[in-house]
């Protein structure tokens, strides 16, 4: 893998089920040692995606490689150098959690007995009990042990923390995502897709915004924050009708004006500047937030 090489490039995708196009023309790349976000509401067909790029899928046109390399002709290279975390997790029922990691680890040239050790006791699972006997939440947290011990250079979670209580998934998220990035001695990649923007806020260096299986909005996330603040105006007196070309109205009450803009907030500010209210601030939005103005855009404060 070279600096120039994408660990994710899709082009274009298409995966059509019947007459139904699941994912219809999609195209990002993700470059190495990036963690990545992948948003979309249920049905926008993110998991599809992922399943073409792990060649669970065959693509009905279009591209996916990894590492510059076709999941399908070359699964195995890819395979080696990738780990997945699917929504729903399944394993041996016969099998127990140490049978489980031994099974894995068999596979991968790599694997981190130490990283194993802290994180069984981290979630406090018994490594001698079947897996059959486990909650959602705990096969959850062993299939995050196996994808994390193996130190894959592309790490795929398709909704990663569904199922763990909020305690495990702030420490799962903050401090195991973070230890993994930090601790190869190439670049490590995440790709993440999952409704609980707010609790990957602090990771995550670019995102894509998905809708009916196309991509809607490609941002670092630093520059999205920069370009969507919402802005609060309070006048002395009801100001009447503001024009506010582009700004999405989130909340008019009496005095009180709340919006969201979309790269234009000098302009913006400027005009509410020009009423001379008694209080004018802006503040970015939240990656969550950001998301939800794309998809759910308010109409124009008038």
């Amino acid at each position: 893998m070279t600096p120039e090489m994408p660990a994710i490039a899709i082009d274009n995708l298409v995966r059509r089920f019947g007459r139904t196009d699941a994912v219809d023309g999609l195209t990002l790349r993700v470059e190495p040692g990036r963690c990545y976000g992948f948003f979309g509401r249920n049905g926008a067909g993110k998991t599809t995606t992922i399943k073409c790029l792990l060649n669970l899928l065959r693509p009905t046109s279009g591209a996916v490689k990894i590492f510059g390399l076709d999941p399908a002709r070359n699964e195995v290279a890819v395979k080696s150098r990738v780990a997945y975390v699917p929504d729903s997790v399944a394993f041996y029922p016969w099998m127990t959690v140490r049978d489980t990691l031994d099974y894995f680890a068999s596979f991968r040239e790599r694997w981190n007995q130490a990283t194993e050790r802290a994180l069984l006791d981290q979630f406090r699972l018994d490594a001698g009990k079947k897996t059959s006997h486990l909650s959602k939440g705990q096969r959850t947290q062993l299939a995050l042990i196996t994808a994390i011990c193996a130190e894959p250079d592309l790490l795929v979670l398709d909704e990663p923390t569904s199922g763990l209580d909020p305690i495990v998934r702030r420490q799962f998220i903050q401090t195991i995502i973070g230890a993994y990035q930090d601790g190869g001695p190439g670049p490590r990649t995440v790709f993440v897709s999952t409704h609980l923007i707010a609790e990957f806020e602090g990771l995550i260096d670019q995102f894509t915004i998905i809708e009916a299986g196309r991509g809607v909005l490609t941002l670092d996330a630093d520059a999205a924050r920069d370009r969507y603040q919402r802005i609060y105006a309070r006048f002395l007196d009801d100001p009447g009708a503001i024009d506010l070309p582009g700004a999405h109205s989130l909340r008019r009450d009496g005095r009180e004006v709340e919006v969201v803009v979309d790269g234009n907030a000098a302009d913006v500010m400027a005009r509410l500047k020009a009423r001379s209210p008694e209080a004018l601030t802006s503040e970015a939005l939240t990656l969550e937030e950001i998301f939800v103005t794309t998809l759910q855009p308010g109409g124009v404060v008038a």
